[in-house]
């Protein structure tokens, strides 16, 4: 979790060990996702039909291959799209670089490696203590300002520094666990998940502003951090049921401080305590095993069929044109050029955050351009990846609910973003 420099930027070291990891697979890489995603499939299908003691006996096993009748098609259709987008068979507009040829080619590659490693150091960050210290050292912050626990702040470091995806893991996992209830694992997964800091750089360069890069940055954060204070109050993510994944709520005294204790003592007693419970390096090793064979097997399926999908609905049809259309006058009223242009790609964020980008790097205005760049960026739900993670993992938010959160953040950070547009350009 500690930030590195690495190759002139900040980073954390799994997000450098993932990118080694991709270069040492090399073209091997694909072929890997397609063989997991595929016997994942099968193993579904063997376990639905014949339904093997030893599968349903085991809860891990059961969980991972048992799944709900909507997943299972879900994993179907994933096994596949990365059948013929690896071959290269069948419907163009399935496999084509801009669909499902991108989910497997581009995006795939690197959330095998995240969750590898993920999976496997993951207990080394939940079950050290880590969490029971910074939780109790940031609370007073969290939870006046967002209405979270303090141990949330980290999940918001993992994403900022390293990837979305590894937020969202780390928080589906704290959920499990029992140290999220269900509106706030929703809010953080929906809400820190934040975008890294190398990606947003990515972004920015293909737009051609590289040289605003700081002003982008700050304006991004800026509008994140109002969308994090004013989202979460609002539906549907305020309807959550504040309880937890057994239904259990959350003692009032469980983040309260002892009074004769100080905080960064009781934040050491409550760290120890918990790294006191691991009992040896084979339970740590095991543990991180089942998270990565959970993470791999559980989600690449559904990150390859709702991913492609999301992308052939805004490759192949005029659906997100026409969503965009509303959006035209708000644009007119900030006084943002090209207000059609631009407006084409409010909506398309949804299905990807990288194709309102795409999209605008033909647009003449540098402001119009640094607007939608920084508004794909603060949207932050986009299904080809931090969508398809989160209904793909325990966390409780369904399709519809992402959508009024994708449109809500738009909404909030769009004046803001337009804003700082104005003071920087």
């Amino acid at each position: 979790m500690l930030p590195v420099p690495y190759q002139g930027g900040l980073t954390i070291p799994i997000a450098i060990l993932a990118k080694w990891i991709q270069q040492f697979l090399g073209g091997n890489i694909t072929s890997l996702i397609a063989a997991v995603v595929v016997l994942a499939t099968l193993a579904s299908v063997f376990t639905k039909t014949l339904a093997p003691r030893w599968v349903t006996k085991d809860p891990f096993l059961n969980a991972l291959l048992n799944v709900s009748p909507i997943w299972f098609v879900v994993r179907c259709f994933g096994a596949v799209f990365v059948l013929l987008a690896f071959f290269k068979v069948g419907p163009e507009l399935i496999y084509s670089d801009v669909t499902g040829g991108l989910v497997l080619y581009e995006l795939m590659p690197v959330l095998l490696a995240v969750f590898l490693l993920a999976g496997l150091l993951l207990p080394l960050l939940l079950n050290f203590g880590l969490l029971e210290l910074f939780g109790t050292l940031l609370t007073k912050i969290m939870r006046p300002i967002f209405g979270l626990p303090g141990r949330s702040a980290i999940d918001c470091m993992a994403s900022w520094l390293g990837d979305g995806s590894v937020g969202i893991l780390l928080t589906s996992k704290q959920y499990e666990a029992k140290y999220y209830t269900q509106k706030e694992a929703a809010i953080i997964g929906t809400t820190f998940s934040a975008v890294s800091i190398t990606f947003s750089l990515v972004v920015i360069t293909q737009v051609k502003l590289e040289h605003l890069f700081a002003p982008f940055y700050l304006t991004v954060c800026l509008a994140g951090f109002v969308a994090a204070i004013i989202v979460p109050k609002l539906p549907p993510l305020r309807n959550k049921k504040d309880c937890f994944i057994d239904g259990t709520t959350r003692d009032d005294n469980a983040e309260q401080t002892p009074p004769e204790q100080s905080l960064w003592g009781w934040g050491m007693e409550r760290a120890l305590t918990k790294a006191s419970q691991v009992q040896s390096f084979r339970q740590v090793f095991f543990e991180g095993v089942r998270n990565a064979i959970d993470m791999v097997f559980g989600i690449l399926p559904v990150v390859m069929a709702i991913g492609t999908t999301a992308l052939i609905i805004a490759e192949y049809t005029a659906i997100f044109d026409y969503l965009g259309m509303p959006f035209v006058p708000l644009l007119e009223l900030m006084q943002i050029p090209e207000a059609q242009a631009a407006s084409k790609t409010v909506m398309v964020g949804f299905a990807d955050m990288f194709i309102p980008s795409i999209l605008a790097a033909s647009i003449d205005h540098e402001l119009t351009r640094f607007v939608i760049a920084a508004m794909s960026v603060t949207q932050l739900i986009y299904m080809s990846e931090v969508g398809a993670l989160l209904l793909g993992s325990q966390i409780p938010i369904k399709l519809w609910e992402l959508f009024v959160v994708f449109l809500l953040r738009t909404l909030v950070t769009l004046p803001v973003i337009c804003l700082m547009a104005h003071l920087v350009l």
